[in-house]
């Protein structure tokens, strides 16, 4: 089993940062357009943020950056050194940040671990992990966040709120239904019944309709497999540890928009819990995005989650937000790939 070269260069092809780049421009010129309050002066309203609370957000983007680098490791039996975890991580973030959420850098994640002297079976093995865990994540937090705070989550006073009426609870609802049907599945045929999980898949291949995906399928079960097989044998301390690390991502990473938020307003700790339940709701929606790293669609739908706290502050905080947690990521990978293919194809 072979992943295709030529496919993952073209997603890792340093040019396709100006993809994501012109989408999130794009969404915000159409809220810029569509508010006839936006001026040259309130942009230089970013300038008004507070200094400590925005140290703060670089101190928790740097930590969730170390905790990828140290669950990377972790999971990986300590095989990848720091430095090639750091590799593995910034090239991993930058092809999840050309392709759709939807899609993800799932298959550049792999060719990029193999490079890293990872077997294919444990490098699949251990991009199918995180992913689960990463989902999981999800799973877990959204209800416990609708259940301390459901009629505050979903917003209800804003002009984006008036358009579309209850649509966002709506594309929470299928996003994460969608979500947690794909982490079952994926739990299921990994850690349970891997050799039923092909059987289903070629049961289903066998009928006319789905006849043209049986080839892969099969192949798609060999790999699921393989996956399982590697993962078998940790020791609870190793599951604790990568578990632990998955908690600690996520939460920093959600913990720099309260950072953000608290660098134009005034917000209490009931505040912050709001915010952090209402970051997590948003990021299932973003999560089913069409566009590359969801560029525009996370723009599109911080406003009316988060102007209640923000007022005149949104827009500027949606930049603020988004050119330190996804375009650094571009920018990154666009400089260590060239670094990266040097190491690894030129010798």
């Amino acid at each position: 089993m072979e992943i295709n070269r030529d496919k993952v260069f073209k997603v890792l092809n340093p040019n396709r940062v100006w993809l994501p780049i012109l989408f999130g421009l794009g969404i915000v010129f159409f809220l810029f357009y569509n508010d006839d309050e936006i001026s040259a002066a309130k942009l230089q309203m970013i300038f008004h943020a507070s200094f400590w609370p925005v140290l703060f957000a670089f101190l928790v983007l740097i930590a969730r950056d170390v905790g990828y680098i140290y669950r990377i490791r972790q999971i990986t039996g300590k095989k990848l050194t720091w430095k090639n975890s750091l590799f593995v991580i910034i090239l991993w973030e930058f092809a999840s940040a050309v392709t759709p959420s939807i899609v993800g850098g799932t298959a550049a994640a792999v060719f990029i671990m193999m490079k890293e002297k990872i077997p294919f079976g444990k490098s699949l093995a251990y991009v199918m992990l995180t992913a689960i865990l990463d989902n999981l994540f999800f799973v877990v937090m959204a209800p416990i966040a609708l259940f301390i705070a459901w009629h505050q989550l979903f917003p209800e006073s804003s002009a984006l709120q008036s358009q579309i009426g209850n649509s966002i609870q709506y594309i929470f609802v299928i996003s994460y239904l969608l979500i947690a049907f794909y982490t079952a599945i994926m739990a299921y045929a990994v850690f349970i019944k891997p050799r039923g999980f092909k059987w289903l898949l070629l049961k289903i291949t066998s009928y006319r309709f789905f006849r043209r995906w049986r080839t892969a399928a099969n192949e798609q079960g060999n790999e699921i497999i393989l996956a399982s097989s590697e993962l078998k044998g940790h020791s609870k301390r190793y599951w604790f540890k990568i578990c632990a690390a998955t908690f600690f991502i996520w939460s920093a990473r959600y913990a720099m928009v309260n950072c953000l938020i608290a660098a134009f307003a005034n917000i209490n700790f009931a505040d912050h819990l709001l915010i952090f339940g209402r970051h997590i709701i948003m990021w299932i929606i973003m999560l089913i995005s069409p566009t590359p790293g969801s560029s525009g669609t996370a723009e599109f739908f911080f406003i009316p989650f988060f102007k209640e706290f923000l007022g005149d502050y949104t827009i500027v905080t949606s930049l603020f937000w988004r050119m330190m947690s996804y375009y650094p990521y571009l920018i990154l990978g666009a400089l260590f790939l060239p670094h990266w293919i040097k190491r690894r194809f030129i010798k």
